[in-house]
């Protein structure tokens, strides 16, 4: 009989892809796999397309709010608890392990006090405040990066990366793009699009003009910009595919020669599972400014450049982009960089220590 697995995370693509990724995983093993999140997420339309049952709580974040909706967040917490708790009581699964978002707190402090095997993905080189309280109930803690190692307690960390889809995890070392070959350029803002990138990008146009025959440019602008960001591309007759959401991620990272993006814990796994250079502009009210701690990382491997949301405008991204299609061996580099940063293993790890917790409560 399949032994039961709760994942408890979700809100944005960034926590839920890598919780779909372990899922997939230990199905392999046997397990059935449950999510908790809310209905306000994204998991509330991707999973049932995945074809993952959803327990939906009620939660919210606390950082960031006041007044009013401070106290509804509050409200909502001891509430998502006693929903957790009546969920779990009541299927016993072997194991319960929060993957980020919100959702992950209610989901895996309910699962301590019922003595349920916990464990937490960390994603970003500096963790938030939820996941630094849920380390001290977790029985394993899996990081990401290095830097979030101090604070955890040592005896619990375990350096796996982020969780990755089976196509990055079988990547392999990327091969050098010449002089002379057309660069291709992936822009991303996340699930939800960012209005800086896309006004950036469309001023870069302008810088970028005597060059458009060599370029290639992919734009995934999100919905809001959508209209906006076309219209920039037809009035200067820039011949680029712009969508507000692209779904086949795989194949358009595959592509790429450079991607310009947000440095969400999620988009550098997979940027650097698959070896590409990368023009990162974290987003600047990340909770305590973890997109730029995580893009830092990059730098300081010159696997990519870092330019903050305040400093980015289409001169500078012009540049970047010009000097990445004329000097391809300084961004073949990179790419190499980049590669040996990506963890394609990650996905297999952190499953390997679910499954180690799961046998210990079965001894």
């Amino acid at each position: 009989m399949p032994k039961r697995v709760v994942i408890a995370g979700g809100g944005t693509g960034g926590h839920l892809y890598p919780g779909i990724a372990l899922a997939r995983k230990l199905m392999e093993h046997d397990m059935e796999i449950t999510f908790i999140g809310t209905e306000r997420g994204i998991e509330s339309r991707v999973l049932p397309k995945e074809g993952f049952p959803l327990k939906t709580i009620a939660s919210a974040g606390l950082v960031g709010k006041r007044g009013m909706s401070r106290i509804v967040s509050l409200v909502k917490l001891p509430v998502g608890v006693l929903q957790a708790m009546g969920y779990l009581a009541g299927n016993r699964p072997a194991l319960v392990v929060g993957v980020g978002g919100y959702v992950s707190g209610p989901a895996v402090f309910a699962a301590s006090l019922l003595g349920i095997p916990t464990l937490i993905h960390e994603q970003n080189a500096y963790p938030g405040v939820t996941n630094r309280m849920l380390g001290k109930l977790a029985k394993r803690v899996c990081i990401s990066f290095e830097e979030a190692k101090q604070f955890f307690p040592k005896r619990k960390v375990v350096l796996t990366g982020n969780m990755i889809r089976k196509t990055f995890s079988e990547a392999s070392e990327p091969q050098p793009r010449d002089a002379g070959e057309k660069l291709n350029v992936l822009i991303l803002g996340g699930s939800q699009g960012a209005s800086s990138i896309n006004k950036a990008m469309t001023e870069a146009l302008q810088h970028l003009d005597e060059y458009k025959e060599r370029i290639q440019l992919v734009h995934q602008t999100g919905e809001n910009d959508l209209e906006k960001v076309k219209s920039e591309y037809q009035k200067q007759n820039w011949r680029a595919e712009v969508a507000p959401f692209l779904f086949d991620m795989e194949e358009r990272y595959q592509k790429a020669d450079l991607v310009i993006a947000r440095a969400g814990a999620t988009t550098l796994s997979e940027v650097t599972a698959l070896g590409k250079p990368s023009i990162l502009i974290p987003f600047p009210f990340a909770t305590h400014n973890h997109q730029e701690r995580n893009a830092r990382v990059l730098e300081a491997a010159d696997a990519g450049v870092v330019l903050l949301d305040r400093e980015v405008d289409g001169k500078k991204i012009a540049e970047l982009v010009i000097d990445a299609l004329e000097n391809p061996s300084r961004w073949n580099v990179r790419a190499l960089a980049s590669y040996q940063l990506g963890r394609r293993d990650a996905t297999h790890r952190v499953a390997t220590e679910c499954l180690e917790l799961i046998n210990l409560k079965a001894a």
